[in-house]
C-alpha cells in the first residue's frame, strides 16, 4: 500500500508541475511581458472560437515542437547532442522528490506524508542535483560543433559554479538556526513564533538576508534575466541551445520553466515556512485558528490541512510570479558584472550571514 501512495504522489507531482504548472508558466511569462510593454499577449490559438484568453498557445507550441523537424548539426556528437537536454529536465524534476508540499494526511490506517521521499540531508539532496543541470549545459554546447553554442555553454559553467558557492552560504543560516537538514523538519519548525508569539519564525524572519541571497543566487543558476549571459541574443544568438529543434529545443525550454518552479518551492520551504499558516494550528488540543491570548475559533482537521496544502501551492505561484516579474523589469548584466557581483558582493555577504548568525545563536 504505501508503494502506491508514493506513486501516487510521483504522478500528483508530474501532472502538477510538468503538465499544469509550467506550460501556464510559458503563458504567463508572454502576458505579463505583453502586459508591461502595452500589448495584448498571446491571445489568437484557438480551437472554434474558444481562446481561453491565449491560454492554448502552450498547447499549440507542444504540437509545434512535435512535429518540426528534429535537427543535427554535421560535424557534432549525436549521443551527447540527444543526451544533454536530458540532464536538465531529469534534475528539475528529481529535486520535487524531497519537496515537502503538506502536512502528513491519513488514509486508510495509514500516515502518510506528503512528500515523495523523506531525505536525512534533503537540502543536500537539492543542492547536488541541481548542480547536475550544469553537465547538460556544457554537453550540448559542445556537442553541437559551434562557437557560438560552446561560447554560452562555457559562460554557463562559469556563471553556475560561481554562484553555487554563494547559493550554498546562504542557506547555512538557515541550518545554523533550526538545527537541521531535513525540509519537513525546517517546515515543522517555522510553525514556532518570536516576539510573545506574534511573530512566525519563518526562515525569512530569522534570515532576510540569506534570502535575498539565496534568490539572488538562485535566479542565477536558472540562467534567467538578468543573469541570461549564456544566452545572450545579441551576442550569442541563442547560445548553448542554438542548434537545438524540435522536441530537444522544448526540453531546454520546459526544463527553465521548471527550474523556476523548483526555486520558488525551495525558498516557500526554507524562507515562507512551507505550508505552514500563520496562527493556524492543528493539534489534539485544538483545530482553528489561534491568536496569542487565546483569541480564534475551531476549523475541523481536514480542512486545515486542504488550506495548508493550498497556502503552499500559492507561495509557490506568488515566488514563479515574482521571477517573471524580474525577468521584465530589468536589463542583462555585463559578464564582468555578472561574476562581480557573484565573487565581490555576494559570496563576501554570505560569509558575513553566517558570521553574524553564529554570534548570535552563541549569544
Amino acid at each position: 500500500m504505501l508503494v502506491v501512495f508514493a506513486l501516487v504522489k510521483i504522478i500528483i507531482i508530474l501532472v502538477v508541475v510538468v503538465s499544469a504548472l509550467t506550460p501556464i508558466l510559458t503563458w504567463a511569462e508572454r502576458r505579463q511581458s505583453a502586459f508591461i510593454q502595452n500589448r495584448l499577449g498571446p491571445n489568437r490559438a484557438n480551437i472554434g472560437s474558444i481562446t481561453l484568453g491565449g491560454l492554448l498557445h502552450p498547447l499549440a507550441d507542444a504540437l509545434k515542437m512535435l512535429t518540426k523537424e528534429d535537427f543535427f548539426p554535421s560535424g557534432g556528437d549525436k549521443f551527447l547532442h540527444n543526451l544533454a537536454p536530458m540532464f536538465g529536465v531529469i534534475t528539475a524534476i528529481v529535486i520535487f522528490a524531497v519537496i515537502p508540499f503538506g502536512p502528513n494526511v491519513q488514509l486508510f490506517g495509514y500516515d502518510i506524508p506528503l512528500q515523495i521521499a523523506q531525505v536525512d540531508m534533503g537540502i543536500l539532496f537539492i543542492l547536488a542535483f541541481s548542480s547536475l543541470a550544469v553537465f547538460g549545459i556544457s554537453l550540448a554546447g559542445w556537442s553541437s560543433n559551434n562557437k557560438w553554442a560552446i561560447l554560452g555553454s562555457i559562460r554557463a559553467s562559469a556563471q553556475m559554479i560561481s554562484y553555487e558557492v554563494s547559493m550554498g552560504l546562504a542557506i547555512m543560516g538557515i541550518f545554523m538556526v533550526f538545527q537541521s537538514l531535513r525540509l519537513e523538519e525546517i517546515v515543522l519548525q517555522q510553525g514556532n513564533y518570536l516576539w510573545n508569539g506574534w511573530l512566525p519564525k519563518w526562515g525569512i524572519v530569522v534570515q532576510p538576508l540569506g534570502f535575498i541571497l539565496f534568490l539572488t543566487a538562485s535566479i542565477a543558476e536558472t540562467k534567467r534575466t538578468p543573469f541570461d549571459i549564456p544566452e545572450a541574443e545579441s551576442e550569442l544568438v541563442a547560445g548553448y541551445f542554438l542548434e537545438y529543434s524540435g522536441m530537444k529545443f522544448g526540453m531546454f525550454y520546459m526544463a527553465e520553466f521548471m527550474g523556476l518552479v523548483a526555486v520558488a518551492a525551495i525558498l516557500a520551504v526554507l524562507f515562507l515556512g512551507g505550508w505552514q499558516i500563520p496562527y493556524l494550528v492543528n493539534t489534539h488540543e485544538f483545530s482553528g485558528f489561534l491568536l496569542p491570548g487565546n483569541i480564534g475559533f475551531a476549523i475541523h482537521p481536514t480542512l486545515i490541512k486542504a488550506i495548508q496544502i493550498s497556502g503552499f501551492i500559492f507561495k509557490v505561484v506568488a515566488l514563479c510570479w515574482f521571477q517573471l516579474l524580474i525577468r521584465w523589469t530589468l536589463p542583462r548584466f555585463r559578464y564582468d558584472q555578472l561574476m562581480s557581483l557573484g565573487w565581490k558582493i555576494l559570496l563576501p555577504l554570505a560569509l558575513a550571514n553566517i558570521f553574524i548568525t553564529a554570534l548570535i545563536i552563541l549569544w
